[in-house]
């Protein structure tokens, strides 16, 4: 899934179409830039074929506001019992960021079995994925941070995990460049490999 920061609002559709182009229909768009609700507006009403959804959201209120913008899932670096409560009652579907067993057990106590697992390099990467499969297998995993074209095959290879993010497909000098060709050609090599992991799903 691509992790992507519109600095531009201008840059959203072009680049969305791109990434939908080159076979990656789910976007990530961050709320990093005051940009981003509007970026997530203008691709929900103008690029039907993708699935935007929000990243990097943190409060109650920003799950308010990416609803209202036409976010179709909501992705947290973390979690707090306010803003899962919040993200539940959107009626969306959300995965809370996790790096630690303690927070994986408690999501699993609370019915939550599909989670962003971020930092993903710095946090163990695949090692610590494969150690939580065996005392942990119904929690599944969307890795993200640190992840690209050579070691998101080695995450997808695993029985925990669903599915990658990253924004190598998204390079910050193409999105400058407004380079949407290239963008698309990284999108379709990106999901070449995901169908080749075999189980992103």
């Amino acid at each position: 899934m691509p992790v992507v920061v519109v600095a531009d609002v201008a840059d959203a559709v072009p680049l969305a179409r791109a990434l939908v182009a080159g076979g990656l229909p789910a976007i990530e768009v961050t709320l990093r830039t005051p940009a981003a609700l509007d970026a997530i507006r203008e691709i929900a009403a103008a690029v039907p074929d993708a699935v935007v959804g929000a990243g990097t959201v943190i409060t109650a209120e920003q799950v308010t506001e990416c609803r209202a913008a036409g976010a179709r899932f909501l992705v947290s670096p973390g979690w707090t019992d306010a803003l899962l409560t919040a993200m539940r009652a959107s009626g969306l579907p959300f995965l809370p960021g996790v790096s630690t067993t303690s927070e994986v057990v408690a999501l699993l106590e609370r019915g939550v079995r599909e989670m962003k697992f971020f930092p993903a390099q710095a946090a163990g990467g695949t090692a610590y994925l494969r150690s939580l499969a065996g005392p942990l297998p119904q929690a599944r995993f969307c890795p993200t941070g640190g992840i690209g074209p050579d070691n998101a095959a080695e995450y997808l290879a695993l029985p925990n995990v669903g599915c990658v993010g990253g924004s190598w497909m998204v390079p910050a000098d193409a999105v400058a460049a407004r380079d949407w060709t290239r963008v698309e050609d990284l999108a379709r090599a990106a999901s070449r490999l995901t169908r080749a992991g075999g189980t992103c799903r």
